[in-house]
This record gives structure tokens, sequence and C-alpha cells, in this order.
């Protein structure tokens, strides 16, 4: 009597292990790169990626449960491999834009990816309206060079210089051959880090934000927007902000305020 009883128990124990739900398996996200991008996205020696938005995607995969299989492609790539959903989502400072989310979806921005004034640090030049008269710099072709064209007659700037490299552009502004030099304000705050005598002067507001990209309609866009909303509430997009770029997060901007998933208009 008492082994069948033994039996019993066993059997019963081993039907209801059986009919318990199991814990779902971690999923992978696979996220589409390309890390030559710093502080955004980097590609190491080892194979391993390093950057603002390679943290800021760990994070979201570890509070959805989730690994992570970050894919190195080329910025335009990452279009073609959201459409065609061979990549869950891409990073890589990317834009939101109407014309993108007609065919893309985007989560809510988290930078406000600004055009900044960058001078040296005691320099007379406080504003824009200090460089009347006065040489300025941009690189090439960049966005900061077509507003400084934009902007001549606004604020009479004298002779302007385009660079080929942000480094040389950087070098010129420390030196004083540049009275200042207009770029995005993510790569000065990145390189004053390298470079105390540099100071951003003023940051001017372009409307662009920074967003993770999604195949069109994609099932995970509420998920991971959910996730970059908590992010910003506890102040962890603030710290990485500042783990990357050295200095604290700007109050109001997207980095730190919840924003709604954008719709194209």
């Amino acid at each position: 009597m008492k082994i069948a009883n033994t039996l019993l128990i066993a059997l019963s124990l081993a039907g209801a292990l059986a009919a318990a739900p199991q814990s779902a398996a971690a999923e992978t996200l696979t996220v589409g790169a390309y890390p030559a991008n710093p502080p955004w996205e980097v590609k190491k020696e080892d194979g391993s990626f390093e950057g603002f938005e390679v943290d800021l995607v760990k994070e979201i995969a570890k509070r959805l449960g989730d690994e992570v299989d970050i894919q190195d492609l080329g910025f335009q790539a990452l279009f073609a491999a959201t459409a065609s959903r061979r990549i869950d989502l891409a990073i890589s400072t990317i834009s939101i834009t109407n014309d993108r989310l007609k065919n893309q979806s985007f989560t809510q921005g988290y930078y406000d990816s600004d055009l900044a004034l960058v001078t040296q640090v005691g320099s007379e030049v406080k504003t824009l309206e200090d460089l009347k008269g006065k040489t300025v710099g941009a690189l090439s072709t960049s966005t900061g060079e077509t507003w400084i064209k934009d902007n001549q007659e606004k604020y009479g700037f004298g002779e302007y210089k385009g660079y080929d490299t942000f480094q040389n552009l950087l070098l010129d502004v420390q030196n004083g051959r540049v009275a200042g030099g207009i770029s995005d304000i993510g790569g000065f705050q990145y390189a004053m880090k390298q470079l105390p005598q540099l100071s951003i002067a003023e940051r001017i507001q372009t409307g662009d934000r920074f967003a993770m990209m999604l195949p069109k309609n994609s099932p995970l866009l509420e998920k991971v927007n959910d996730a970059i909303s908590a992010i910003k509430k506890d102040g962890t997009m603030a710290k990485l902000h500042e783990k990357w770029l050295g200095v604290p997060a700007d109050p109001g901007t997207s980095t730190v305020e919840v924003l709604p998933i954008p719709t194209a208009e």
C-alpha cells in the first residue's frame, strides 16, 4: 500500500510539473547599426559594440527580457534591412522625418540633434550675434554649412571656411583661426571631453530628433517605446547622456521628456 501511495504521489507531481506553464525562453532582438559613429556606435577590435545607442538598446532588451544581436551594416543598408524585416530595429543617429515615417516606424525621439556654436573658452563670442563680421567654420556639405549660408544675412557672418574633417574644424576653433564653428551639438559635446579648451556658446534648435527605426507597423514598436519611456522616467537615459557626451542632458529635451510615438503628417 505504501509503495502504491508513493507511486501515485510521484505520478501526480509529474503531471503537475508537465501542466505548469514554462517560462518563455528569451527572444533575440536583431539590431542593425552603422558602427563608425562615435559616441553613438563603435565596433571594437574584438568585434563587440559600444556607445550611447548600444547601451540604450541593451537596456531596452534587458527590460523586455530579450537578448541582443547587433549587426554591422552600412547606414543606407539600415533602411533596406528594416523595410525587408531582416532586422527588428535600427540604431545609428537616425532622424525622424515625415518621408521616413511613410515607410518605416519610429520610436519616440531620445536626443535632440540640434546644431551648436562652439568657441574657445574665454572667447568674446558668447552668442551667434557676436559672430557679426567674424570668420565662422563648418564641415563642408554639412547641415552646419547649410545653416550658416541660410543665416548669413540675419547674423552678418564674415568669412566662411569649410573643412574636410571635424578634427580640423575643432583645431582651427581651438587655435583661433575661426571665431566659432557650427556643427551637431552631440559631436561637440563628445569632442569636448578631450578638448576642455572649447565650450558650447549657443545651442541652435533644428527640431530634428534621433530615434530607433523599426519596420512599418512592427508589433515591437509599442513595447520598445514603452521601455524608452521607462528609461527616461527613472533617469537612466540622462545617465547615458552624461556617460557618453560628458555633460548633463538639458531640461526639456527629448532625452528627459517622454514623448508620443511619431506619426506621418
